[in-house]
């Protein structure tokens, strides 16, 4: 297909097959290989509850290399004992035999529903199946083998001419409830062609993570799942990036952009999401004072229902960001929706109101509190809060 072959990263091949995991025939097996071993960096939960996924990951990463990620959903593998990491053993040794690879290049990932056994047998079965059809449009199709809740499939893809070689990047992403870092309810797999050191990858994928897929929330809850891997195989040819060097810092531009854009769409896949919205917390004396008022706003409930229904309560945010325990000036905070500022020196400024209304209704909303404190920012993505939210979890599980 000539539109899967622009998500193409010279040396990937990837696909995605129905395996049974799921009850219906929708694509709950995925595989991402690399046709040589790649340098890797991963960022996971910080959940004290991990899947046994990212307790084998966490493991195996530190090599700095791997060839191949597995990936199910439909079923978590976490809260599973010792039983659980087992299962993942089996599943990557299915993998690394299939593929003629060391078994320690192959990292693995679930998502689905929480305390339930990985049908091993069933994915075993599907394993040759799954290695067979790997091709280099197979992106689309791994995407889609990745998805548990999404109602739309999360890819991104850039090119891009860096230094004198040009560099492709493809990321895609699954994430729609249990939204918040760190990380999200997400799995996210990045694939590059570049030529770049275990350390600088590491570095600069984190410094990528904390601004985008760790500042995102939908629910304010945190799942033992998450997980964001970075694969780099070299095969652009270019030299290797140096630290502080214009080429490192032009790469990384171009990789948080590909995760903004994934961040981004995990936040409008949230589960009953009819709006996203940005909060930008300026003006703050550390940036972790901005981080803390910034997810005060976009958690709190009372915020996220009044977008859900277009209502321009702006005292539901400045309570939000005033209950962190910060010594705001009060008469020195100001709050804007778009470019509009309707709060400060203590009291309600806009008088356009039918403006104000418009605005909340928009499906992309923009809002940001400036605290009057100092230089530091953050910017936080989030979703308001509507039925449908509720409807879908309140019946997951069965």
């Amino acid at each position: 297909m000539q539109v899967a072959a622009k998500y193409r990263v010279p040396g990937f091949l990837a696909n995605g097959i129905h395996a049974g995991i799921k009850e219906n025939r929708e694509l709950d097996l995925s595989l991402i290989f690399s046709t040589k071993p790649a340098t890797v960096a991963g960022v996971f939960t910080t959940n004290c509850f991990k899947a046994a996924p990212v307790l084998l990951d966490m493991e195996r990463i530190r090599s700095g290399k791997a060839q191949a990620v597995i990936v199910n959903s439909g079923v978590a593998n976490a809260a599973t004992g010792t039983q659980g990491l087992s299962d993942a053993l089996a599943v990557s040794q299915a993998v690394s035999r299939e593929l003629g690879i060391d078994d320690e290049m192959v990292l693995v990932a679930s998502t689905g529903v929480i305390g339930r056994r990985l049908p091993v047998r069933k994915i075993s079965r599907a394993v040759k199946k799954l290695v067979t059809g790997l091709h280099e449009d197979g992106i689309e199709d791994a995407e889609k083998g990745i998805m548990t809740t999404d109602r739309f499939p999360k890819v991104a893809f850039r090119s891009e001419k860096i230094g004198s070689c040009r560099i492709s990047l493809c990321g895609i992403a699954k994430g729609a409830g249990m939204i918040q870092p760190k990380m999200a309810t997400m799995l996210a797999f990045i694939l590059t062609d570049a030529v770049i050191n275990k350390d600088e990858l590491d570095r600069v994928f984190r410094r990528s993570v904390a601004g985008t897929f760790n500042s995102i929330t939908v629910d304010g809850c945190m799942s033992t799942n998450d997980t964001a891997i970075i694969m780099a195989n070299g095969m652009a040819g270019n030299e290797s990036y140096k630290k502080g060097s214009r080429e490192l810092l032009h790469f990384e531009q171009v990789l948080e952009d590909l995760m903004f854009e994934l961040a981004k769409s995990l936040v409008r896949d949230g589960e009953g999401a009819t709006k996203v919205i940005e909060v930008e917390v300026t003006e703050a004396l550390t940036r972790h004072d901005a981080r803390r008022m910034a997810y005060a706003i976009a958690n709190s409930n009372l915020v996220k229902t009044a977008f859900f229904g277009g209502d321009p309560n702006w005292g539901r945010i400045i309570a939000a960001a005033g209950s962190v325990g910060i010594d705001l000036p009060v008469e020195k905070v100001q709050l804007f929706l778009g470019d509009i500022p309707i709060f400060a020196n203590g009291t309600q400024t806009s008088r356009k109101a039918a403006e104000v209304v418009s605005l909340m209704k928009k499906n992309d909303v923009r809002l940001r509190f400036a605290a009057g404190m100092g230089k530091q920012n953050w910017r936080i993505l989030t979703s308001d809060l509507s039925l449908d939210y509720v409807k879908i979890n309140a019946h997951y599980h069965t």
